[in-house]
């Protein structure tokens, strides 16, 4: 039987900006889905997903790899995790990185890691219709890293430490939903949202160079600033607002929601000596702290 694990996510800047053909920062988070997978003599495939919303991610990463590779065998797989889908750490794409990578084992097809990206790309698009791919680069690759839209770039930036506190709205994120609200607006407001993006793109090369000096201070304030131009795009929601604004009021480096907004999670870069007072600040508007290591392995 093959194991395999891939890590969450964690988008630190470029929020919708990385939809649209520019960079992003990312991270690895060690929260992961694991998924087992063997041959089985069978007249169907065997597929056990309690930690999934639904299997419709394994079911077509399956049907994809079959396809491609003109495989007849029937499979067992069962997959596992470390964390809900409901918390927004890119559950679905970890799971179909896992799953591609797992078929690969299984039937010894050596795919190269940018191969592996692409093919779960194309599985992640095929159900989505939207996304910009860096929570599958982050499954696939892991650690810290400069993303362009669809793998275009994929550049690891080097650091020891990445200090963030991740705090959980309770609410549940639509990510596509969101991306196509914002692809909307795009057609009416297309000036006024490249504006908003071009802002965005500068904070995330601020504070890449920021992240490589571990100039922190930096970093946060782009986080900041990346918050409050999602606030003008219309994507937080009152409360990632409070859990950014206690964050910051606690002594935060800089904070600001993660991903698609309208829920799941925020983060806020903390220094050590004021790590316990930002997460009570959090807690104390509802937040939920999320115990995560960041700058985690890939796809194992």
């Amino acid at each position: 039987m093959i194991h395999v694990s891939a890590p969450g996510k964690l988008l630190l800047l470029g929020d919708y900006a990385v939809v649209y053909n520019n960079p992003c920062l990312m991270t690895a988070a060690d929260k992961r889905i694991y998924v087992e997978l063997d041959i089985i003599n069978s007249a169907n495939d065997e597929i056990i997903t309690p930690q999934v919303k639904d299997n419709k991610f394994v079911l077509e990463a399956i049907s994809y790899f079959k396809n491609k590779f003109s495989i007849k065998e029937n499979i067992y797989i069962k997959t596992y995790g470390d964390f809900s889908h409901k918390v927004g750490l890119g559950s679905s794409s970890a799971v179909t990185v896992a799953t591609l990578e797992g078929l690969n084992q299984l039937f010894n097809k050596n795919l190269t890691k940018k191969q592996l990206f692409d093919m779960s790309y194309l599985v992640v698009r095929s159900i989505q219709g939207v996304g910009s791919g860096f929570d599958i680069a982050a499954a696939v690759y892991g650690g810290t890293q400069y993303f362009v839209t669809g793998g275009a770039m994929i550049e690891k930036i080097s650091i020891q430490k990445l200090p963030l506190v991740v705090g959980y709205s309770g609410i549940k994120a639509d990510t596509p939903s969101y991306v196509r609200k914002v692809a909307e607006e795009f057609k009416h407001k297309q000036e006024e949202l490249k504006n908003i993006f071009l802002s965005i793109v500068s904070l995330v090369e601020e504070a890449r160079e920021g992240l490589e000096n571990s100039d922190f201070n930096k970093v946060g304030i782009c986080m900041s600033q990346n918050h409050k131009l999602l606030q003008k795009l219309g994507v937080s929601i009152p409360k990632l607002d409070a859990m950014v604004e206690v964050a910051l009021s606690a002594g935060a480096w800089g904070a600001k929601l993660s991903g698609a907004g309208g829920g799941d999670c925020m983060i806020a870069l903390v220094s050590e000596e004021k790590r316990d007072e930002v997460k009570q600040a959090i807690e104390s508007v509802g937040g939920e702290i999320i115990n995560v290591e960041l700058n985690a392995k890939g796809v194992s």
